[in-house]
């Protein structure tokens, strides 16, 4: 691929880009670039941006779960210096784990924290899940993986951390396990990323999981969570700390591999699954005054997609996804302006 440079910097977004997003009304258009086919199925993005390059992360494998002939997933970590030309940066295994889902986060010390599920498939079933972690200093190799340690008290053979996120020096993130019709999720923490201690149950009805949280400036913790059960509506969770007492709100709509960006103005641009009845594709929605999400960009994207990973350096928001809308399920990297974002598609 050709190098190009990033748009320019700015320290933050001007109130008239804000605006312009915010009363955005129909979805715009944001291509795609294909930077990773190498494997039969590409999928589960995870992305960062860490001294002055860009990391991403997701699982390769012969298909969305091993099944009877395929093989276990493993973990690929690409890097650039632009979001144009890529190459690899970390290949991970571990034998006799399908391992997937990854996503990635930048401890306090500096490092670069692998975050992966790891599955033991008998066939199409789930016999016992984990969750594993990977370090790397910038520029260096990633560590083998390395089994999580969650809390005693809530762990089981089906524990799930999903996704880790840093707010001064501690990671918080969402466990949640799956048993049949019935699913728990707990707010957990650590300081080192192997060590995990209970912060809440969450009490979630409506099979809770996929969950990512982010902080405001007055240290308040917002969660956007998926669930599969009842009317399969995501949650939107408010606290302040220590994090244990919750006020929810009813998005209205499915979720699918959440992550979202708190904007200047301390408004949410969300990424997701959109479900359609012509096809599920992969996109931008924002929240409104009213709490509501409102789509403001959609990506090329169609058949198994989602799981955007997000970065917002000044007016830009780069975006990592994938999707089976072209040959084979792959992985894209999307530069997305904010100031495109305008009302009626208006450059």
């Amino acid at each position: 691929m050709k190098s190009k440079k990033l748009p320019i910097l700015t320290t933050m977004l001007t109130a008239t880009l804000i605006c312009q997003l915010l009363n955005a009304q129909s979805p715009v258009l944001i291509e795609g670039t294909k930077i990773w086919d190498q494997g039969s199925h590409n999928a589960f993005t995870g992305l960062v941006y860490h001294q002055d390059k860009f990391y991403c992360t997701f699982r390769e494998g012969t298909g969305h779960v091993p099944g009877e002939t395929g093989e276990d997933g493993k973990i690929r970590v690409i890097v650039s210096a632009d979001g144009a030309a890529w190459e690899s940066a970390g290949y991970l295994t571990v034998e006799e784990f399908d391992l997937r889902d990854p996503k990635l986060s930048v401890m306090p010390d500096g490092r670069i924290m692998l975050l992966m599920g790891a599955a033991d498939y008998r066939g199409k079933t789930v016999k016992s899940r984990l969750s594993m972690v990977s370090f790397a200093a910038p520029g260096g190799e990633f560590s083998h993986p390395v089994p999580v340690k969650m809390d005693p008290q809530i762990s089981n053979d089906s524990d799930w951390l999903w996704r880790v996120n840093w707010h001064e020096q501690t990671g918080y993130g969402v466990m949640y396990q799956n048993d049949g019709d019935l699913s728990k999720a707990f707010l957990v923490q650590t300081g080192n990323g192997i060590d995990y201690q209970l912060v809440k149950d969450l009490e979630l009805e409506g099979k809770p999981n996929e969950a990512t949280v982010k902080f405001m400036p007055d240290h308040q913790m917002i969660m956007i969570i998926r669930r599969e059960g009842d009317n399969r509506h995501g949650l939107l969770g408010k606290s302040i700390p220590p994090y244990r007492q919750w006020e929810w709100q009813d998005l209205g709509m499915r979720l699918g591999g959440p992550d979202f960006i708190i904007l200047p103005d301390h408004r949410l641009l969300l990424g997701s699954r959109i479900y359609g009845e012509e096809g599920h594709r992969t996109g931008l929605l924002v929240n409104r005054e009213d709490g509501t999400f409102e789509q403001v960009a959609e990506f090329p994207s169609g058949g198994d997609t989602s799981y955007p990973g997000m970065v917002l350096l000044g007016d830009t928001v780069y975006v990592s996804y994938y999707s089976s809308h072209q040959d084979k399920t792959a992985v894209y990297f999307a530069v997305v302006p904010l100031n495109q974002l305008t009302i009626n598609n208006e450059q």
